[in-house]
């Protein structure tokens, strides 16, 4: 097997000599590569030994820049190639809408990848100033606190962009947490420095041809990848999760909607002797406005003959009595009688028909959800990647919907999962963690990534995640990280069973990402420690 220690060490002791000669003459190619290599971890390839290799020959190549300014752009060029290539998702939304020609998405996507590797350069950059004296063992530790520190720095500046990082690589199986199940004592940052410490002390030892000591470290991390995760517990609350499989290119159709709620219908209507659950449907899966109170016009564009009541009443219908349903919707913010601005939602129906809570999304996707400097890219011919011309607000952040006698529900819409520490109410903790999402425009590589990220966010959190999307991949998480059901892409279906049980409060669901920013200062200070012990 490609992946275990023996053949990994015979490549590196065939090949080692050749590789760290190409890495010092030609240090700009070698990085681009490496970047590549590295992104090869993320599903839905998840070749995560490529990219403990590619990390470990990426600190090889920091620490031997001969100024602070030259790792920065190693560092920055190893970012270009690797986030284009893990982002290559984001081109596919270009293909969803009319205003703006679909090729601008290849386009896009490097150009976003320009910006986020400004972060591995900084990480480069401070552990090659702090630590490029090193030897290479304290080095990887440098390096890896520094990591943690910039990748929780990409997750915040700019309202932050958190896709991907490089802990994800250390996420087992459907079946299993692997690596992963430490984030409850780390943090999904801090899990990230591991990789790079676990690549770069895979790099030092081979570098140095200490093969046992290589192959034992080598043999920790697939046996942490591989070990079973046990049998979960069963939960007591029933719910029924719903995935339509609305095409990406009808769900803003009008003359589609009629259909799309009898999909949603169908695959709803009880089953069941006891109708008491919790009803999940997905982001996007309402088109018509359930709230009272906004001028007549914007109800008559929607499916329910005008009338809100009444559009909530036929979905209590189609739940049957003693449920309680959460579904995406979109709320208006009106002034002077017209929309301004809107809301992305989740909305809780009770069996009557009356709206009993709701969340709105707090972390909205720019570009995506609004428009940012509209008054300078709007006369240029920009528009959003969502259907609409109203810019949506942004909620409060953080909050738990209490459903009564069906528990209480933390929700995080669509992208908003993948932001470490910003997902639950750390005073109001829930019983589990609703994700409804619209990943039809998300390509075939983001479906597996959202679905990773939500993985790791239970597992840090120590909550189930219940995942309803319009068309995959939709899934219950128990707290553990594993995937109890799903739903694969292009599949119209539903889920039943129970809710997973919660797990108590896990470390970091207590300290949040101080957790992290501790790791990183236990990294760098055990490496100077290191240094001054053993210096070169």
């Amino acid at each position: 097997m490609a992946g275990t220690p023996a053949a990994m060490k015979g490549i590196l002791a065939t090949q080692g000599p050749a590789i760290a000669d190409a890495l010092q003459k030609h240090p700009l190619i070698a990085s681009a590569l490496l970047g590549l290599v590295a992104s090869l971890g993320f599903p839905p390839l998840h070749i995560w030994p490529a990219t403990l290799l590619a990390t470990g020959a990426f600190a090889f190549v920091v620490r031997s820049a001969p100024t602070p300014k030259a790792a920065f752009f190693r560092g920055w060029v190893f970012g270009v190639f690797h986030f284009t290539l893990a982002n290559n998702w984001i081109a596919t939304a270009f293909t969803f809408q009319a205003e703006m020609p679909p090729v601008l998405g290849w386009l896009a996507v490097p150009l976003l990848a320009l910006y986020l590797a400004v972060y591995p350069a900084l990480a480069a950059m401070v552990a090659q100033w702090l630590g490029g004296s090193m030897r290479r063992e304290p080095f990887a530790a440098m390096l890896a606190g520094c990591w943690i520190v910039s990748e929780w720095l990409r997750g915040h500046v700019f309202t932050g962009y958190a896709w991907d990082p490089l802990g994800l690589i250390f996420l087992g199986g459907w079946d299993r947490p692997g690596i992963a199940a430490v984030l409850p004592w780390m943090g999904t940052y801090a899990l990230s420095g591991l990789v790079v410490l676990a690549g770069g002390m895979l790099g030092a030892l081979a570098a140095q041809k200490r093969w046992l000591p290589f192959a034992a470290v080598a043999l920790v991390i697939v046996a942490g990848m591989f070990w079973p995760s046990g049998k979960g517990v069963e939960g007591q609350m029933p719910f029924t999760l719903v995935q339509p499989n609305l095409k990406q290119s009808e769900i803003n159709d009008p003359t589609k909607y009629e259909a799309q709620f009898a999909t949603l219908a169908n695959l709803t209507a009880p089953r069941f002797r006891d109708g008491r659950r919790v009803v999940l449907w997905p982001e996007s899966g309402v088109p018509d406005y359930l709230r009272p109170g906004y001028p007549q016009r914007y109800y008559d564009q929607t499916t329910a003959g005008g009338d809100p009541d009444f559009a909530r009443r036929r979905i209590a219908q189609v739940m049957g009595p003693e449920g309680v349903l959460l579904t995406g919707a979109v709320d208006l913010e009106i002034e002077s009688g017209r929309a301004v601005a809107a809301y992305n939602k989740v909305t809780a129906l009770g069996d009557d028909g009356e709206i009993v809570g709701s969340y709105s999304k707090a972390h909205l996707v720019p570009y995506g959800e609004y428009l940012a400097l509209r008054w300078l890219l709007e006369p240029l011919g920009a528009s959003r990647l969502v259907a609409g011309s109203l810019d949506f607000l942004p909620g409060p952040g953080p909050q738990t919907v209490d459903l009564g006698a069906w528990g209480e529900a933390g929700v995080q819409i669509c992208y908003e999962i993948i932001f470490s520490g910003q997902t639950v109410d750390p005073d109001n903790r829930p019983d589990y963690i609703f994700n409804p999402s619209n990943d039809g425009w998300f390509g075939t590589w983001g479906p597996p990534q959202h679905l990773a990220q939500a993985r790791i966010r239970a597992i840090e959190e120590g909550l189930p995640v219940l995942r309803a999307t319009t068309t995959g991949i939709s899934a219950v998480i128990d707290a553990r990280g594993v995937v109890r059901q799903h739903i694969g892409q292009g599949v119209a279906a539903r889920i039943d069973g129970t809710i997973p049980p919660a797990h108590s409060p896990t470390l970091f669901a207590r300290l949040q990402n101080w957790l992290a920013f501790i790791w990183a200062l236990s990294f760098i200070g055990s490496a100077v420690l290191a240094h001054r012990k053993w210096p070169v």
